[in-house]
Parts: C-alpha cells; sequence; structure tokens
C-alpha cells in the first residue's frame, strides 16, 4: 500500500471508532509506531482535525469523510462474507447483511455490479446437516444486548440431561467454534461465567436491566482464562482416504487443524480439551482409525471398545415375532 492509500485509509479507520489507539494502527498497516505518528501529523497538516489524548489514543473532533467507493476486490470480500452469513446465522441478521449488501451495489460503478452478479452463482458454502438452526432473532437480539449491556432471560435446552432450564444472564459475547455460535454470558443461578450453543436456546427475553460491565470479564479475557483451564491435547490420526470423504464438516467439530497427504493414507491432527469426546467420534469408523498419539487416546479406544463388547454380551438382539 502507497502511502496516500495509506493515509486514506487511516482516516478511514479514525471515523470508526471513538477513540484509535497508535498501536491498533501499526498493527493493521503493518508499519511502526514512529511512521504512525508521522502519518497522524500529516493528516493534521492537511486540515484534518485530530485529537489525541496520551496513553489513550486518536480521535477526530469535527469531521466526516465523504462517502469512499468500494473496489472491486472489497466488494467481492463482502459477498464472500455474505455467503458464510447465509449458513450461519439466524435470518435477522441475514436480511440486515443484504439489506447492507443492496445499499453498497447500489453506490458502485455498473461494470462493479456486474462483476458482483457474475461473480455471485460462483461461489457458495455447503449447509450445515447436523446443527439445530436457530430460533427467531437470537443472534440479532443477543448482539444488542451485548452491546446495551442489558440482562437475558433464557429458556435453554441442556444436551447433557436433556432438559430445559431458565437462566438469568449477563451477556460478555458471542464466539463461533465447533461449527456453532456460542453465547459467553455470566450466569446469574450459577454465579459463573457459562457457555450457551445459541441453537439450544429455545426463548430468549431482552429484561432491559443493566449490568456494569466493568465487573464482568472481557470475551477475550474469559477465552484466555478457559485456555488455562482447560489445556489442549494434541492428537495424531492415520486415516485411509477412502474413509475421509466421510468426514466433510464434523472432524472441525473435534477440533481438526490440519492434514498431510501421505499417498494412500491421510494423517490429521486434532487439538481438543475433550479428549474422550474425539474417541467416541473415532469410535465410528472402526478399525480404519490408527492413532499415532497420544497414548491416553488409544487408551481410551481399547476402554470404549471394551465397553461395547460387553453391554452386547448381556444384551442380545431380541427377534421380534
Amino acid at each position: 500500500m502507497n502511502r496516500l492509500d495509506r493515509l486514506t485509509a487511516i482516516l478511514i479507520h479514525l471515523q470508526t471508532k471513538r477513540v484509535v489507539r497508535a498501536q491498533e494502527l501499526a498493527d493493521r498497516f503493518g508499519i511502526s509506531l514512529r511512521t504512525v505518528y508521522r502519518d497522524v501529523r500529516s493528516l493534521e497538516e492537511a486540515g484534518v482535525p485530530i485529537g489525541a489524548e496520551a496513553g489513550i489514543g486518536y480521535f477526530l473532533t469535527d469531521y466526516h469523510l465523504p462517502p469512499v467507493m468500494f473496489t472491486s476486490a472489497e466488494a467481492s470480500a463482502l459477498l464472500m462474507g455474505g455467503k458464510l452469513i447465509e449458513q450461519w446465522a439466524d435470518e435477522s441478521v441475514r436480511t440486515e447483511f443484504e439489506s447492507a449488501l443492496f445499499k453498497i451495489k447500489a453506490v458502485m460503478k455498473r461494470s462493479d455490479q456486474e462483476h458482483l452478479d457474475d461473480l455471485d452463482a460462483h461461489i457458495n458454502v455447503a449447509k450445515s446437516t447436523w446443527r439445530q438452526p436457530y430460533s427467531g432473532e437470537l443472534l440479532t437480539h443477543i448482539q444488542r444486548a451485548i452491546a446495551q449491556n442489558h440482562v437475558l432471560q433464557l429458556q435453554y435446552h441442556s444436551q447433557y440431561n436433556d432438559a430445559e432450564t431458565q437462566r438469568e444472564v449477563e451477556p460478555v459475547g458471542l464466539y463461533h467454534y465447533r461449527m456453532a455460535w456460542h453465547l459467553i454470558a455470566f450466569c446469574h443461578t450459577r454465579q459463573d461465567y457459562r457457555d450457551f450453543r445459541v441453537d439450544r436456546i429455545r426463548h430468549l427475553t431482552d429484561t432491559g436491566e443493566r449490568f456494569a460491565r466493568r465487573e464482568r470479564l472481557s470475551l477475550q479475557e474469559y477465552l484466555d482464562r478457559m485456555g488455562v483451564d482447560m489445556p489442549m491435547v494434541e492428537a495424531i490420526i492415520l486415516f485411509p482416504k477412502s474413509v475421509t470423504r466421510f468426514m466433510h464438516e464434523q472432524r472441525y467439530a473435534y477440533g481438526f487443524q490440519e492434514e498431510h497427504d501421505l499417498g494412500e493414507q491421510v494423517r490429521m491432527r486434532f487439538q481438543t480439551p475433550y479428549l474422550e469426546g474425539l474417541a467416541r467420534w473415532l469410535l465410528m469408523y472402526g478399525n480404519a482409525v490408527t492413532i499415532e498419539q497420544p497414548a491416553q487416546l488409544h487408551t481410551m479406544m481399547h476402554a470404549l471398545v471394551d465397553e461395547i463388547q460387553s453391554h452386547y454380551a448381556v444384551h442380545p438382539m431380541v427377534n421380534e415375532t
């Protein structure tokens, strides 16, 4: 990026927030703090009213940049984002994103509009066949509650005991992992932080009651804490290529990280805090699984196989007459 484009991009970035730290600009554009200071000084000399507060950051005092045209590449990136949203968000988010994309297309050059129309039919995202759909406008309501620090009441289906419970929570943030959105929140019932899968929320009510955000962990602080509390275990597993075609997206739910082609076999690397969950998933592939590490996973597989064998030895199939 040349300097003129960078100065424009810095100005746009300053418009997106109340306060922007110099380090944030340095990280985004891959430049030194000294270069950030020099660029901001250049904008000030050009008449842009930029305020600064030591130890906090920069802010625009009274300035609004005229509408900026999107490049074809930027619009294409938004189109790809929209394809993901179609499958991994609820109807409310899909509708609002589609509306925003129409507004963006409306101010684009005709050639760029045609570029997006041509590209649209050639990009798609596989529909998840095993995730439960989100109900109502959950993601939009949750986002609003997070931004406004509002307490939420949830009717939540707990998978482990197949029961529904009523919870009152203070939302910390939304986090997408294992192919699903999760609401991280402080639960009044448990008096601790809890992870709620959004597709298991049966009903949600915004109470309008505000809570003190400063008394709660940020989303990143929660994730950092969980990383310490729940250490990840690495597993290396060999599969025949003939088997991998049946895995599809499910492997990501069990911590899939990468794979290496070994000819007739594929070596996959997983990282998971739930080793038993990985072991139970691997059972479905029978003798096609070869565990290279860890030994603990190998032992778990032995125990599960013995458990199944004992079960069917005691409970043989009863023929219906």
